[in-house]
């Protein structure tokens, strides 16, 4: 495993900030309403910028601005730097949610060396589906999403997991078809989104509290936020948010609890623009 610090971190920072700029070009350009959220949000926030050990970033749009993105991206991307990963544009993407890729670069997970799509380096488009503002039915939602993501999951699973009966189930999961998996998602987008709830979540990435969900309104109330010295839209009542999100945001975790993505190959020839590495 590549363990990433010092400027080869900086390296990929400064490359994803540079993805985070498209983002709020195109959006901009086409009226799409969009937000920092998770560890780029808390970094704006607490940093001003990246939290020094991270190596990702994220953005959220709710399900209709997520759609109109997706579909800008076909005419307005730079498509001379960055390519737009989803299911329904790569063969073979397991995940049910988009990404933002660098060209010219490669950023290769851990026991993903085998999936059969580009992997350069990256951040992560979310949409935000609703989910059931009934505290129980919430959590029912809760427990089909995780099924659905564990079968997305399993093409990674049969080969990381480090237990052997969890290896054999996923071994089974994985021979269910693409087309029926991402049919049954389908499914749940329509039904989440039949009416508008209160509550909202990325269907197909944890959500790491006992809630089940985030308020939609967090994501409809945005604001200028500075980060890394450039001017992106994030969640206005950001500290409603990050507490809901990771308690005492402003306190550094410990050096155990700061999460870097296990990387077993990395290749930066798509170089950072000279006006990002002047930050």
């Amino acid at each position: 495993m590549i363990e990433l610090a010092g400027q080869q971190l900086r390296q990929i920072q400064l490359l994803q900030l540079e993805m985070l700029v498209e983002v709020d070009r195109i959006c901009k350009k086409c009226g799409i309403k969009y937000n920092i959220i998770a560890g780029t949000l808390l970094g704006a926030v607490r940093h001003g910028g990246y939290i020094p050990w991270d190596d990702d970033a994220d953005v959220a749009l709710l399900r209709p601005e997520y759609e109109k993105f997706r579909k800008a991206c076909r005419t307005e991307l730079d498509k001379s730097r960055f390519y737009f990963q989803d299911h329904r544009n790569t063969e073979g993407y397991r995940w049910g949610y988009g990404k933002l890729r660098r060209k010219n670069t490669l950023f290769l997970r851990e026991n993903q060396e085998h999936m059969p799509y580009k992997q350069g380096i990256f951040i992560d488009i979310f949409p935000l589906d609703g989910v059931p503002d009934h505290y129980f039915l919430r959590s029912i939602k809760n427990f089909e999403c995780f099924c659905v993501r564990k079968i997305l999951w399993s093409r990674v699973g049969q080969i990381a997991d480090k237990h052997f009966w969890k290896r054999q189930v996923y071994k089974l999961l994985n021979r269910i078809p693409d087309r029926k998996v991402f049919r049954y998602y389908h499914n749940m987008i329509r039904r989440a989104n039949r009416r508008q709830t209160q509550m909202v979540r990325i269907l197909m990435f944890p959500t790491p509290n006992r809630e089940w969900g985030y308020y939609r309104r967090w994501y409809e109330n945005s604001s200028d936020m500075l980060f890394e010295g450039k001017v992106f839209r994030g969640i206005r009542d950001y500290d409603e948010y990050l507490s809901f999100k990771f308690g005492d945001y402003m306190e550094l975790p410990p050096v155990e609890k700061r999460k870097v993505h296990p990387v077993s190959a990395i290749r930066m020839k798509g170089t950072a623009s000279k006006q990002y590495e002047d930050r």
